[in-house]
């Protein structure tokens, strides 16, 4: 299961460098739903790289992190919008349209969602205390706040944690505003601020808005993604070409 990362300085005894950097909660929880962790790191030559990696996957987290950048969907820069991180958003980008080639499995968290959305052709509020009039979804100071989602009936979400009101665990000053044409919204809080799509059809992308990687007691996600990750292999395997008895 490939997860996107971060990269940040970080430091460790005398060395102070850039460094891919992943909480640790994410990939705790693909590891406690039976799955194998790979961190990707963004990468030069991004569509080559996503080309090599993806043919190792079975499945693809789209992290959370900072802002997508405006210009990707046609915005002038908000003041509040975090500093243009162009590597991250070539590399998720290059990675998401190989693994929707493929048939891989996409789950796509807090930025992730919102990646997702702009990459399709949808757009972003790019500061919800100015468009919405509230820091509900971002209070600050590392901590997370507690919001309740509406997730719709029939849909692959509703599938996986059932249909009505689910708590959830936020922290993002950006949200959906244009939704991309072929993206189901699934998830609503009662602002009206999209909190989780779907892709209709056959292959798996589901995002969410909030982060499930914190809630410890809940891995429905990602055990969901493991399966649709577990499908995605076996039908990759049979469908290779077997070797010719001597």
């Amino acid at each position: 299961m490939g997860l996107t990362t971060y990269l940040e300085r970080a430091k460790q005894g005398v060395w102070d460098v850039r460094a891919s950097f992943l909480p640790q909660q994410y990939f705790d929880a693909v590891t406690a739903s039976g799955a194998t962790a790979v961190l990707l790191p963004p990468q030069p030559r991004a569509t080559q790289a996503a080309a090599a990696v993806l043919d190792g996957l079975d499945g693809l987290i789209l992290t959370g992190g900072l802002d997508v950048q405006p210009e990707l969907y046609g915005a002038e820069r908000h003041p509040a919008t975090d500093p243009a991180r162009a590597d991250r958003d070539e590399w998720e980008l290059a990675l998401l349209a190989g693994a929707r080639e493929r048939g891989i499995p996409v789950f796509g968290i807090c930025r992730g969602l919102q990646l997702i959305n702009v990459a399709l052709g949808g757009t972003l509020h790019q500061h919800l205390p100015e468009a919405l009039g509230t820091e509900r979804y971002r209070i600050g100071g590392g901590v997370f706040a507690d919001n309740t989602v509406e997730v719709d009936a029939d849909t692959r979400l509703a599938g996986l944690v059932g249909a009505g009101e689910l708590g959830v665990h936020s922290y993002h000053h950006q949200g959906v505003d244009r939704v991309a044409e072929g993206l189901r919204v699934t998830a609503r809080t009662d602002d009206g601020l999209v909190q989780a799509v779907e892709l209709p059809g056959e292959d798996y992308l589901v995002a969410v808005q909030w982060h499930p990687e914190e809630n410890a007691e809940d891995r429905r996600l990602f055990l969901g993604l493991v399966a649709a990750a577990a499908r995605y292999r076996a039908a990759r395997t049979s469908s290779e070409p077997q070797g010719v008895p001597a």
